[in-house]
C-alpha cells in the first residue's frame, strides 16, 4: 500500500478509538492492540473477525500477525468484548452525522446495509459457520468455494463497494468494484491456504499447518498446490479485468491484486 495512503488510514483509524484512560480502559487497549497489528487494513470488522477466529472456541490459534493473539494477552472474555466493540464501532462510524455530512444520507444508509449484509449470517459470519461444520469432514469443492466466498471474499467485496458508495458511483461501477473485491478475495484465501502448507510460523506470522491439523478441507487439499496456484492467477486476472470497467487510474488496485497473489506472508 502507498505509504501516504497508509498514513492517512492509520491516523483516521485510531482517531475513532476512545482514550483508554477510563474505567473500561482494558477493553480499549485490547481493541487497539489488534488494530495496531497491521495487515491488509480492511478494518474494523475484519479485525473483530480475526480476534474471534483465534478464540479457543473457534480456531484456537495463539499467534496472529507475528504477535500473540488477543485472547492470549487480554484473556478470552476481554477478547470477545473487543471483537464485539470493534464491530459495533464500525457501524457507529458509518451511521454518524460526520459520515452523513461527507457522503450524504442515502450513501450512509446503503453503506450500513452493504456492510451488514456482507458481514452477517449470509456473509462472513455464515462463512465461519460453514467452516466450523465442515471440520473433520471431506467437504466437496462447491462447499469450500462457498465458504471462501462468504468468509473471505464477502468482506473484500464490502470494502470495495463501500468506496464506490461513498463516492456516489453508479451501479455499474459498484458492480465492477464488487467483482474486483470478490476475485482478490478468492485469490487471497487460496494463496493463504498454499502458504499454510509451504510457509513457516515466523514468516507467515501465524501458525502454519492449522488447516491440516484441524482437518479442514481447502482448495489446496482438494486440488493440490499446482492447480491451486493456477486458480490464484486466474482470479487475479479476473480482478484486474474488472478494473477496466471502473475507469480512471486503477494502476494501484492492479498492483495490489498482483501483490496479494505473490505474497509470502
Amino acid at each position: 500500500m502507498n505509504n501516504s495512503y497508509l498514513s492517512m488510514i492509520e491516523k483516521a483509524l485510531f482517531s475513532y478509538l476512545p482514550s483508554s484512560d477510563i474505567r473500561e480502559g482494558k477493553l480499549i487497549d485490547a481493541m487497539r492492540y489488534s488494530l495496531e497489528a497491521g495487515g491488509k487494513r480492511v478494518e474494523m470488522v475484519h479485525t473483530y473477525s480475526l480476534i474471534h477466529d483465534d478464540l479457543p472456541c473457534m480456531d484456537d490459534d495463539d499467534l496472529r500477525r507475528g504477535k500473540p493473539s488477543n485472547h492470549k494477552v487480554f484473556g478470552e472474555d476481554t477478547a470477545l468484548l473487543a471483537g464485539d466493540a470493534l464491530q459495533t464501532l464500525a457501524f457507529e462510524i458509518l451511521s454518524s452525522d460526520k459520515t452523513a455530512k461527507l457522503a450524504g444520507d442515502k450513501a450512509c444508509r446503503k453503506a450500513v446495509n452493504t456492510l451488514a449484509e456482507y458481514s452477517g449470517c449470509v456473509g462472513m459470519a455464515g462463512g465461519q459457520m460453514i467452516d466450523l461444520v465442515s471440520e473433520n469432514t471431506q467437504a466437496p469443492l462447491d462447499v469450500v468455494e462457498e465458504l471462501i466466498g462468504k468468509k473471505t471474499a464477502c468482506l473484500l467485496q464490502a470494502a470495495c463497494e463501500l468506496g464506490c458508495i461513498a463516492a456516489n458511483a453508479d451501479d455499474e461501477k459498484i458492480k465492477a468494484a464488487s467483482e474486483y473485491g470478490r476475485s482478490i478475495g478468492y485469490a487471497f484465501q487460496i494463496q493463504d491456504d498454499i502458504l499454510d502448507l509451504t510457509s513457516t510460523n515466523e514468516v507467515l506470522g501465524k501458525p502454519v499447518g492449522s488447516d491440516e491439523e484441524n482437518h479442514k478441507s481447502t482448495i489446496v487439499s482438494l486440488l493440490g498446490i499446482e492447480q491451486s496456484q493456477k486458480l490464484v492467477d486466474e482470479y487475479t486476472a479476473k480482478a484486474i479485468a474488472a478494473l477496466g470497467r471502473l475507469g480512471g487510474n486503477t494502476k494501484g488496485l492492479s498492483f495490489f491484486a498482483l501483490d496479494l497473489a505473490k505474497r509470502v506472508k
